[in-house]
């Protein structure tokens, strides 16, 4: 879990660094199989959201995590990469305020846990 946290820590980083805005991390660790955070981040333009996506990808692969899957990349608006146990959206504002997703992820679910 210690490697997990440190990545998830570098991922807010790097964020951060290129002017991501709003950059949240959930801990999904008993709310879902799919993954242990989710981490949700803002970008100024479709041009910022993409160039957020290439970065985040050629840092994760510099690090040797090689196994990223890029979801939206015909979307001006959304951006989504699955890096293993960390899921990173990259959202333009608008797209953001619709899906609400920190709202969805952050409350508590029932007793069992989902499973997708």
């Amino acid at each position: 879990m210690r490697e997990i946290n440190q990545l998830k820590k570098e991922i807010e980083n790097i964020l951060s660094d290129n002017k991501a805005i709003e950059i949240k991390s959930i801990n999904l660790k008993d709310k879902t199989s799919i993954a242990d955070f989710m981490i949700i981040a803002t970008g100024n333009s479709s041009r910022h959201i993409q160039a957020l996506s290439e970065i985040l990808l050629d840092r994760l692969r510099e690090k040797g995590i090689n196994n990223c899957h890029l979801e939206g990349n015909n979307s001006n608006d959304w951006k989504l990469i699955d890096a293993k146990d960390i899921i990173i959206h990259i959202f333009h504002p608008e797209k953001r305020k619709f899906y609400d997703l920190e709202k969805m992820w952050s409350e508590l679910i029932p007793k069992e846990r989902l499973t997708i």
